[in-house]
């Protein structure tokens, strides 16, 4: 009799077979107890849906690859905790699509940066990073200041969000143009960025 090994490894078809099987027990094993438990699917106390223009802030932060290099997610070692402050938990991520938790930081993790500094450091920091931080090696972002919004899609984005679970009112999507309307990419990617973490300060 030929060895087992063998005989699964020169079969392509099979190995692919068993491999899909063995990655879908460990994505089951992962997944399932998370989907039980409450602490996984409800909100945290205070957690509230993201303005039109936060959203519209968030959007222009995930276009501008910012993620590539931010975190948002504070890891419980202490080492983190005082640093950033009170590490994430997962109900704060709840109506989060996608999730940003990031896993590379060569800037620091913006999980709790809301309310930090001010909008005027923002707006600085945003067009040339180093006239606030001077070893920077963030790109500055000067464009953001002159690009004006529109929100003609923001309203279907809150309206998405909603069947998704994120509890926006009738009001919330009917006023979501107007709300952002004229308003600069700055503007909204500064509301998004005081947005972030206030909820457990």
């Amino acid at each position: 009799m030929k060895n087992p090994h063998e005989l699964i490894e020169k079969n392509v078809g099979l190995l692919t077979v068993l491999i899909l099987v063995a990655i879908s027990f460990g994505a089951m094993a992962q997944i399932l107890p998370l989907m039980f438990q409450q602490s996984v699917l409800e909100p945290v106390k205070g957690l509230r849906p993201y303005t039109a223009l936060e959203m519209e802030g968030r959007d222009i932060y995930i276009r501008e690859g910012c993620v590539g290099c931010h975190s948002q997610m504070i890891r419980p070692f202490r080492a983190e905790t005082e640093r950033y402050g009170h590490y994430s938990v997962s109900g704060e991520s709840v109506w989060e699509r996608p999730f940003l938790w990031g896993s590379k930081r060569t800037g620091p993790d913006l999980a709790r940066v809301g309310g930090r500094y001010s909008d005027e450091w923002h707006r600085v920091h945003l067009i040339n990073p180093r006239n606030v931080v001077p070893e920077s090696n963030m790109p500055g972002y000067p464009w953001l200041a002159e690009n004006k919004l529109t929100g003609e899609d923001t309203a279907k984005k809150l309206e998405v969000n909603r069947m998704l679970g994120v509890p926006y009112t009738d009001e919330d999507i009917a006023g979501a143009k107007a709300a952002v309307e004229g308003k600069t990419e700055m503007e909204a990617l500064i509301a998004y960025l005081q947005s972030l973490g206030t909820h457990l300060q």
